[in-house]
């Protein structure tokens, strides 16, 4: 992006800060889709956070209505069972009404309804979906990352089954109860790992989801960047251009308004069209905004138009020669764009902060690259307020993007020197009219600042029309590459 308008010293100090809006995917942070983590809380208990968890009633007065139920049913077909009394309900609504709880203490709910369950497996009550607490408290400590103490707690309850079922049974009711058959235990056991890969299956899917939202979050801020930076510098460039251009010649007419009225109206003019232009592809910009997705209505800027950069240039006192080397060939829309920015950002460094009164832009069309040399022949001015600009990191983005370089400093024999090199592929390259040759075309600065008029290849001054229809600011000259 090349610098704000009055910002000088771009020239000689290198602006290689932190890009503004840059790299930060991650500004949405991540997205919130349950606990998910996949060690211990810090406090053992599963405390440390949820002090306002949602209590979720609803759910337990289920569980509970289900156990008493069910296990009251169940008593009927089970008749050498203890009957279920005052103890026994209180055990199968106690389980339920630690579940509440398990958002905010998943561990110590976990551990408490396996405790509760063995108690009521001990007691000697029918069996029935008793075990639907425990059922419910497991799957939530696994959601919320409690995977080590939701197993300890299963295994836990699955060992003290095993010793009420082959050895405790002896001393505890009811009285004459056998041993529970091996059968009956590996069933036992299979339902109970197919839950609790039930549960690990459900977990995953639900960190999968979390992640896929997380990541498409992030994608869209990364586009969002992506899209603020580019038309960021769309906007710089064709206001940092307009208004340099605006600047030099709303001094000329002033300065010539008195004296030679002529020449300031020329001035005003320029300035006029200069304006409209830019407002017009201003629009064009903001209208991308308001639109997203669709298309330009107007094409992108190219190299066909560097001419017009020279006329703008020449409308604010520089000479500007511009040369063609190599064969010229049909460029790719981004590579074209590229090419004409950093063009444009280069001559607006020179003309804000630059002594120079001529300068050179050479279009060098080589195999597989094509390289952009602008040089100028003054020193760097320090006009402007002061503060650090964007030109050479906008152009080293451009360049960067379709991977090449930018290289800018100040040359031997005085002036200072851009070259920027844009990689291009050999397949499909169409020679120009003629092929091989070199043009040469330039502008004088009398005669851009008169009569605004343009320039053809070979030719001195023609009677095209001033300003360019879809200009952006040629962009200021590097920063950091030595001073002038």
């Amino acid at each position: 992006m090349s610098q704000g308008a009055g910002e000088p010293g771009e020239r000689g100090a290198d602006a290689n800060g932190p890009r503004a809006g840059g790299n930060r995917p991650g500004d949405t942070g991540p997205v919130w889709c349950g606990p998910l983590r996949d060690g211990p809380s810090r406090r053992w208990w599963g405390g440390g956070g949820g002090g306002s968890a949602r209590l979720p009633w609803r759910a337990a007065l289920v569980v509970a209505f289900v156990q008493v139920v069910g296990s009251t049913e169940a008593q009927g077909h089970q008749t050498e069972r203890v009957h279920l009394d005052a103890p026994g309900y209180v055990l199968l609504l106690l389980g339920p009404a630690l579940l509440p709880f398990r958002l905010r203490r998943p561990t110590a709910v976990v551990y408490a309804t396996a405790a509760v369950t063995l108690g009521y497996l001990a007691a000697g009550y029918p069996y029935g979906p008793f075990f639907l607490s425990f059922a419910v408290a497991f799957g939530s400590a696994v959601y919320a990352g409690e995977r080590r103490h939701a197993w300890a707690a299963a295994v836990a309850l699955y060992g003290g089954h095993l010793l009420l079922s082959h050895w405790l049974y002896r001393w505890l009711p009811p009285s004459g109860d056998a041993g529970a058959g091996w059968v009956s235990e590996s069933a036992f056991a299979a339902w109970l790992l197919a839950f609790g890969a039930a549960v690990e299956l459900g977990r995953v899917r639900r960190e999968q989801f979390a992640r896929n939202r997380r990541e498409r979050a992030e994608a869209e801020a990364r586009r969002a960047d992506e899209e603020r930076l580019r038309i960021a510098r769309e906007l710089h460039d064709v206001v940092a251009h307009s208004l340099s251009v605006i600047s030099v010649q709303a001094g000329v007419g002033l300065a010539l308004i008195d004296e030679r009225p002529e020449q300031a109206r020329t001035a005003l003019t320029t300035i006029r069209a200069t304006s409209k232009e830019a407002l017009g592809e201003v629009r064009q910009v903001l209208g991308s905004l308001r639109s997203p997705g669709s298309a330009p209505k107007a094409p992108a800027p190219g190299l066909d138009r560097v001419p017009e950069l020279a006329r703008q240039a020449a409308s604010a006192g520089l000479d500007v020669r511009v040369t063609t080397e190599g064969s010229p060939r049909r460029l790719a829309p981004g590579a074209d764009l590229a090419a004409f920015r950093i063009v444009q950002e280069a001559l607006t460094n020179i003309v804000r902060h630059s002594g120079a009164r001529s300068a050179r832009v050479l279009v060098d069309h080589r195999p597989g690259a094509l390289r952009l040399v602008v040089d100028d022949d003054g020193p760097a001015t320090g006009d402007g307020d002061s503060g650090g600009g964007n030109g050479l990191i906008g152009m080293r983005e451009r360049a960067a993007a379709l991977g090449g370089t930018v290289e800018a400093g100040p040359r031997g024999d005085g002036g200072f020197r851009v070259v920027a090199t844009l990689p291009l592929p050999d397949a499909g390259a169409t020679a120009g009219p003629n092929e091989g040759a070199t043009t040469d075309e330039g502008v004088t600065a009398e005669e851009g600042a008169t009569t605004g008029k343009g320039v053809s290849a070979n030719e001195g001054a023609t009677t095209n029309d001033g300003a360019a229809t879809n200009q952006a600011a040629p962009g200021e000259a590097p920063a950091g590459e030595g001073e002038r």
